[in-house]
This record gives structure tokens, C-alpha cells and sequence, in this order.
């Protein structure tokens, strides 16, 4: 064991603490804490461990997932994690400063460029640290676009992650959060939120499209309230569906952000993910983050650079619009593979088949006796209510389903609810034997 304080040192620090030994530097932690275990198994051989966690994996259940909330089960090319493997990509150190290579920089030209295309943006930042981040950043430029204003509104169909995110984003601020409810469509209540609008004290108005119940928002309207009563528009979008649905840049969304999870990145219990960050060119000075763009060199050839980073470390403290450091470099490189992977109508597919495969089962749980929550137009995310909900959903998960998300912990209000998602990767066999296994449950 290596010690890097002399005796001398030791003896130097700890009578500066007021202590005599070691031991009284940790004399707060409880003693069972402190000894050895001393059921150890017998040290094994490299053979020995590799069946030992073999067995233990083994143990793992393969649930099928009809879940979502914010993290999908979709299909994931191989091609994507092999390229990622590769040496030029895959390193312990976060190429963030001006030294990154042309080729990391590079590449993340083109991921801005897939990200502005899909948004409807003119512009977007190298990434964020997951969608959560991205929309609480978000709020926080919005704020500084105003200039004015001590309110945020959110839509309560923001994921509700996202939304305690962006309330501890706030906390030094003094903000009110005013959260506005959903109609019986499932969407933004259109009155309530023009009554949190017009007094001119809010700063910023995010909502989710489609939202945390997978419906699809009035973006038409939303944005107008917005315009007219000159709030900074936020919109946190779905990237698969976004291939279907016109993009926010079209509704006059100030700032586009959202998740880039489902761009060929595993679930991975919840992150690493990678936030992406979209807005207009006006306001590229008040993003946060860093901007990479193309320019060119003393001899006239062409040179990626980063040309914007905001935040403290290279400009005045003062005018910091963030004091996030740095990108998901990798996640980012996955989704940039994945979207020309797939292409334009690869992703389309991608959202039609999810969204077919959705109404099919759907539609069988409904003859099961589940019923429907809200009355607008979903993708392939639903609320259905069925009684009993939760016990239900422990049930289904002995028998390798995982059904949905109960949602009455973040909607009081909607009791006996579960939050289920459909994608491409579920087969009609899979759906089939968990209608199957629900009859035997249900009955």
C-alpha cells in the first residue's frame, strides 16, 4: 500500500485536527464499518472467476420492456458500438479543448447538423450532459433572453424528472414554478396556461412534444400564446418522433432540447445519455455549451474548430452563460451514427412500426378491460387506467414483463394508471404472450 505522507507529516496533520492516531480521524463511522468482512470466499483462479460471474449473470432476468418515461428499448445496430470501440473515438480523456483532433471535431459538426435538421433549428451546441440538463440549461438561457421576468411555466406534461431538474436548477434564483395541468386530450390546458402568461411576469414556457403521457401538443397554439405574450418558447422533443411530426422550428420554438438516448444508445439503467441543445442563430451567444464550426486555415484549407464555449473557464465569470465544461462526446457520436444509419426513412420506419405495433396492443388491452386515460392523439407511448395497477405490475414482472411505469407517484390524480410504451423492437409474439400471461394474472 502506497502512503504518500512521511510519519512526520502524519503526526503534523493530525495534531492540527486536535487528534492523536489515525484511528480518531475516523472515529465517527461506525466500527462494524470498519473491520475486514470475514465471510470471504476462497481466493480463485482467473478461470475459477470468469464461471463464478458467469453463474451470476446467468441469474440476470430478461424482462421484455414496455416501458419507456424517457428511456426506450429500441434496436441498436451493431455498427454503431463496434465504430465507437475504435481507438480514434474511444478514450479516457474528453477531447474538450481546442487541441481535439479534426476528426473528433469533425464529427461533431455533423452531429450539430443532424440535430439543427431535426429540430427545425439554425443552430446546435456539441451536446449536453442528457435531456434533463439540456431543458434546465434551457430555462436558464431563456431567462437571460428576456432579461426580466420571475417566473418559469411548465407544462405538468414535462417529463417529471425534467421538471425537479429544472427546479433544482433554480433554486438560488427565487423563480416561481408555476406548473401548468393537462385537459381531458392529455395536452396542455391552452386557459390556464394564457392566465400564467399575461401578467408579463414569466421568463420562460417549456413544454413536451410529444408529452411525458405520449400525446401530442398543440405546438400551433402554444407557440402562439408564447409569441404574443413575448415568453421564450422551449420545446423538449422526442428525436424518433420528430421524423414524423413537424419539427418545433416550424411553431416558432426559441429552443429545441431533448433526450438522444433513443439514437443507438442502450438503456444502460438510466445514462450515460447525451442531451442535445437547438436554437436560433440570434441567440447562439446565450447558449450554453460548445459550438464547433468550420473555418479554414492559414493556407486556406478547410479547419473544424470550436468556436463558441461560454462558460467561466474561458470567458469572464460575468458573462458565463453556464458552467457546464464539457459534452457526451461519445453518446453524441452514437446518435450521429445512428440517424445516417438508419437515414431519413429508416427513422421513419422506425416511428411506424412503434406506433402500429402500440395501437395492436393497445388495442388487446383494452379487451382485457384496461381503459383509456385522455382522448387526444398518442404516439407510441399511453396511459391506460386498470384497477389495481400497481399490484398488477408486480405480478406481470414474476413473469417477465415489464409493464409500463405507474405513474401515481408523479400524478396523484391519476391513480391505477400505467404509463406504457411500445417500439420497434417488440415482436407480435412478445406482445401476444403478455396478453396471454395478463389473462392468467387478471382472472
Amino acid at each position: 500500500m502506497y502512503i504518500p505522507h512521511s510519519e512526520e507529516e502524519t503526526k503534523e496533520i493530525l495534531s492540527r485536527l486536535g487528534l492523536k492516531t489515525l484511528e480518531d480521524l475516523f472515529s465517527h463511522i461506525d466500527t462494524s464499518l470498519l473491520s475486514p468482512p470475514q465471510d470471504l470466499p476462497d481466493p480463485k483462479s482467473e478461470e475459477e472467476l470468469r464461471s463464478y460471474f458467469k453463474d451470476l449473470a446467468g441469474r440476470n432476468k430478461n424482462l421484455v420492456c414496455f416501458a419507456g418515461a424517457g428511456s426506450y428499448d429500441r434496436i441498436i445496430p451493431s455498427a454503431i458500438w463496434f465504430l465507437l470501440e475504435r481507438g480514434e473515438f474511444l478514450t479516457a480523456y474528453t477531447p474538450y479543448q481546442a487541441e481535439a483532433s479534426q476528426g473528433t471535431l469533425q464529427a461533431l459538426f455533423e452531429y450539430q447538423t443532424i440535430i439543427a435538421d431535426l429540430t427545425g433549428m439554425e443552430v446546435a451546441n456539441a451536446s449536453m450532459y442528457d435531456g434533463a440538463s439540456a431543458l434546465a440549461e434551457a430555462v436558464l438561457m431563456a431567462r437571460a433572453i428576456k432579461g426580466k421576468g420571475t417566473r418559469v411555466v411548465l407544462s405538468a406534461g414535462i417529463n417529471p424528472f425534467y421538471r425537479q431538474v429544472v427546479k433544482t436548477y433554480l433554486q438560488g434564483y427565487g423563480d416561481e414554478i408555476r406548473e401548468v395541468s393537462y385537459t381531458q386530450e392529455g395536452t396542455t390546458d391552452l386557459d390556464l396556461l394564457e392566465d400564467s402568461l399575461k401578467d408579463g411576469s414569466a421568463h420562460a414556457f417549456a413544454v413536451q412534444y410529444p408529452n411525458f403521457f405520449g400525446y401530442i401538443e398543440p405546438l400551433k397554439e402554444l407557440g402562439e400564446l408564447a409569441q404574443r405574450y413575448e415568453v421564450p418558447f422551449i420545446v423538449v422533443a422526442d428525436p424518433i418522433a420528430l421524423s414524423l411530426l413537424k419539427p418545433p422550428g416550424d411553431f416558432g420554438a426559441d429552443i429545441v432540447v431533448g433526450e438522444g438516448q433513443q439514437l443507438g444508445v442502450p438503456m444502460n439503467f438510466g445514462g450515460p445519455y447525451a442531451g442535445f441543445f437547438a436554437t436560433r442563430e440570434r441567440y447562439v451567444r446565450k447558449m450554453p455549451g460548445r459550438l464547433v464550426g468550420l473555418a479554414e486555415d492559414i493556407e486556406g484549407k478547410r479547419a473544424f474548430t470550436l468556436v463558441l464555449q461560454t462558460r467561466e473557464q474561458h470567458i469572464r465569470r460575468e458573462r458565463a452563460t453556464s458552467n457546464i465544461c464539457t459534452n457526451q462526446n461519445l453518446i453524441a457520436l452514437a446518435n450521429l451514427i445512428y440517424v445516417p444509419l438508419l437515414g431519413k426513412e429508416g427513422l421513419k420506419e422506425v416511428a411506424r412500426q412503434s406506433l402500429s405495433k402500440a395501437l395492436y396492443l393497445k388495442g388487446e388491452l383494452l379487451k382485457l378491460g384496461f381503459e383509456e386515460v385522455f382522448k387526444g392523439s398518442h404516439l407510441w407511448e399511453f396511459p391506460l387506467k386498470v384497477e389495481g395497477a400497481e399490484k398488477l405490475y408486480r405480478d406481470i414482472l414474476n413473469r417477465g414483463y415489464m409493464l409500463g411505469v405507474p405513474v401515481s407517484r408523479f400524478y396523484p390524480d391519476l391513480k391505477d394508471t400505467l404509463l406504457i410504451a411500445v417500439t420497434e423492437k417488440r415482436t407480435k409474439k412478445e406482445m401476444d404472450d403478455l396478453v396471454d400471461s395478463l389473462k392468467g394474472v387478471l382472472n
